[in-house]
């Protein structure tokens, strides 16, 4: 009798042309569940626009040093992280996949991107108020250093605070 042990099928790859969809779908999703940033900004998102965005962000970046990075559960995009010099400047999981490893496995991947580049430091932003958040980027050894900005959505201010750490 063979014995055989069940693993997961999940890992993370440069985004690729096609996932430009499902990134979006994860960010308007993620955004959504997290409620931050409020019903009336979320409805009135352009997704069409976003979809075109990521697609070229995917298929053209700007720079060297952007980059977009998916989380795959099996076949399927969960979560993507976006980075640019020195910077992640997103990172989403859908809200049915969270708190399975795809958010750590996105910032490792964000990090070694980054350390190739030559970074020697890392940043990013988190809403204001947005705890389980803030409680993974602690977790990972990152922390305020101080700074805030202010978003106009349209609906209402939004409030961001840096997060950095050295690599």
């Amino acid at each position: 009798m063979a014995l055989f042990r069940e693993t997961a099928d999940v890992s993370v790859r440069p985004a690729v042309d096609g996932d430009e969809s499902a990134v979006t779908d994860v960010q308007v999703s993620a955004w959504r569940a997290a409620g931050l940033l409020g019903d009336a900004v979320v409805d009135s998102l352009d997704t069409a626009r976003m979809r075109e965005r990521w697609g070229a962000a995917i298929d053209a970046p700007p720079a060297p040093g952007f980059a977009v990075l998916v989380a795959m559960d099996g076949p399927r995009v969960v979560g993507f992280a976006a980075v640019a010099p020195g910077q992640i400047l997103s990172l989403e999981v859908e809200p049915g996949h969270q708190r399975a490893g795809h958010g750590s496995r996105l910032l490792a991947a964000a990090v070694d991107r980054l350390r190739a580049d030559g970074a020697t430091e890392i940043v990013t932003w988190a809403l204001e108020g947005d705890t389980p958040r803030e409680t993974f980027l602690a977790s990972a050894g990152l922390g305020t250093d101080g700074l805030t900005r202010t978003l106009a959505t349209g609906a209402r201010e939004v409030v961001e605070r840096r997060w950095s750490a050295a690599l």
